[in-house]
């Protein structure tokens, strides 16, 4: 299926900043709480992501992440998950994290 560039900019991507990540046990997949900030236009918004693989709980905070902040909330247990946190699976089919590779203000859109 093609999608043309009108498609693309629905979309809206952003970079945001891991504030708060915890354990989610109640998940069927091993998977983490997250909380993340998109910068004062958007603010901080809560997600779960099956990241544990390649990432302990104690490194998240700080690091910088991709994520689709239009997608209207999804419920995912007992989580209310706000932003979809983007990734890519390795050759296992475990998700690496996309990030930018350079320090960026969290907010910034992805185009």
């Amino acid at each position: 299926m093609e999608a043309s560039f009108d498609d693309f900019l629905k979309l809206d991507i952003r970079v945001g900043r891991i504030t708060r990540a915890e354990p989610f046990p109640e998940a069927r997949k091993p998977a983490y709480r997250l909380w993340v900030d998109f910068g004062p236009e958007i603010g901080e918004r809560r997600s779960s992501a099956q990241i544990t693989v390649h990432y302990r709980l104690e490194d998240l905070p700080g690091r910088l992440v991709m994520g689709v902040v239009n997608f209207p909330p999804r419920q995912i247990g007992p989580v209310r998950s706000e932003v979809l946190v983007l990734g890519v699976p390795d050759a296992n089919g475990d998700v690496v994290l996309m990030s930018p590779d350079k320090d960026v203000p969290p907010g910034g859109r992805m185009f």
